[in-house]
């Protein structure tokens, strides 16, 4: 990694950025209830020892995912919640990412906090662009995002990028995205089209690549472990939520680990919650002597992916921002379906709505602080206001249009609000030890001096 350090961008410099007039903006304010409650509303104790009731109950619609689900399970006994997340979301053929719809904005499921305004992914860009010149501002600059939803954020960082002076061959963006419909999308959305580029390539580290509409190399991969060894700064919005995860209670007779089964009774839905017999390797594994709490979820992915991201930025150099919704390691029982922006049974319908589970992000900082410094997580609210939200809405105002100006406060109040998006959201900021020194004086804009 570079050690060369410099003097974090002054605030005279950053404003020259909030010059200029509004771009189109992306809020729909039809959204503004049904969006923050996807990423808050949390599923009721689920039941696993719930009786047949005498009177018969329709049960809810058969897709062609639950026919594959229930074969597998005739076959193999029942499925964890971990393979059930996982065969739902990715599925190649019935899988809720492969189906090919836009999951996105008042048609899909939800909407992101880069589709309500554009205020989001401008403070994102102006976060990126300083913490970079701090470190040294090596050229070009690997911009990599993990899931990257329809490319929205990362439009808005590229934007901001370009006007501070960062273009072209300056600037490489590598995507982490598994699904080919999504990567349609994001190609469309950067590129201007879905067929620019090469769709056929055959490389074994990436399998699409393209140029920006601002001449920017872009690279798409389906792991993280093909991003070619550089200083990266690294992007992960609503990524760590949709990663599996496992299930596990607490009883009389010790942890036991939460299972899906065929539900042949009067449920209903075709599928029902059961609890192991016995400890399994999860229980066994995850479950720490000290735990406090009646049920827990944890995702091995996450720990997978974020040791691999402290190596990555400890050998290479780099940063990383994750934004997510989650806690401190104290709440369980947060797995739950969405589906046209309101609450969804995950048994229901597998392979037709969104799952999630709120991120630990105590359990990530366990995987990676005797490599990294992390700052946070602190809220949504409280980095965007600490990056200069307000400013910048009140530069966009005095040059908006008079039906740009409802959009953009509605936008500003739903990312902000303690009872919108603003307390849900979490960023957690990650940067090589080496620097540790350096950023106690100095510390990374959004964060104050919330250092671990």
């Amino acid at each position: 990694m570079r050690k060369v350090l410099r003097q974090p961008l002054t605030s005279t410099y950053l404003r020259h950025l909030w010059k200029g007039k509004c771009c189109p903006v992306q809020q729909n304010s039809q959204l503004a209830l049904c969006c923050h409650q996807r990423r808050s509303i949390t599923l009721s104790s689920c039941s696993h020892t719930d009786q047949a009731s005498s009177k018969e109950v329709a049960k809810s619609p058969v897709t062609p995912l639950l026919k594959q689900l229930e074969a597998r399970i005739k076959f193999t006994g029942p499925l964890t919640v971990h393979d059930y997340m996982k065969e739902v979301l990715i599925n190649p053929i019935a899988g809720y990412y492969s189906a090919g719809e836009d999951m996105f904005g008042t048609q899909g499921d939800y909407i992101t906090s880069p589709e309500v305004s554009q205020l989001f992914g401008e403070l994102v860009g102006v976060w990126v662009v300083n913490e970079w010149y701090k470190l040294g501002a090596p050229k070009p600059l690997q911009l990599v995002e993990l899931g990257p939803g329809r490319g929205t954020l990362m439009q808005d960082v590229l934007r901001v990028l370009k006007k501070l002076g960062l273009s072209g061959e300056d600037v490489c963006i590598r995507f982490i995205e598994v699904s080919e419909e999504l990567s349609g999308k994001q190609q469309e959305t950067l590129c201007g089209s879905k067929t620019s580029g090469n769709d056929d390539c055959q490389d074994e580290l990436f399998y699409k690549h393209s140029n920006t509409c601002s001449g920017s190399p872009i690279f798409w991969h389906r792991h993280l472990s093909t991003i070619p060894k550089a200083f990266s700064v690294f992007l992960a919005h609503e990524f760590f939520d949709v990663l599996p995860i496992h299930k596990m209670r607490r009883t009389e007779d010790g942890w036991r680990e939460v299972l899906i089964d065929i539900d042949e009774g009067n449920g209903p839905h075709h599928l029902r919650y059961v609890l192991s017999r016995e400890p399994t390797p999860a229980t066994k594994i995850f479950i720490q002597p000290d735990e406090t709490r009646t049920e827990v979820e944890v995702s091995p992915e996450a720990a997978v992916l974020c040791k691999e991201l402290a190596t990555r930025i400890e050998e290479d150099g780099g940063f990383a921002l994750i934004m997510d919704y989650g806690h401190d390691g104290k709440i369980s029982n947060t797995f739950r379906g969405f589906k046209s922006h309101t609450l969804h049974d995950p048994l229901s319908e597998p392979g037709t709505a969104d799952l999630t589970a709120d991120v630990d992000f105590a359990y990530l900082k366990e995987h990676m602080q005797d490599k990294l410094v992390t700052y946070g997580p602190v809220t949504q609210s409280s980095f965007l206001v600490n990056m200069g939200i307000e400013l910048r809405l009140a530069s966009l105002l005095k040059n908006c249009k008079p039906e740009e100006r409802k959009s953009l406060i509605s936008g500003f109040k739903m990312l902000t609000e303690p009872k919108q998006m603003g307390e849900r959201f979490k960023f957690l900021g990650l940067f090589p030890a080496v620097v540790k020194e350096y950023l106690i004086k100095h510390p990374p804009g959004g964060f104050c001096r919330y250092i671990d």
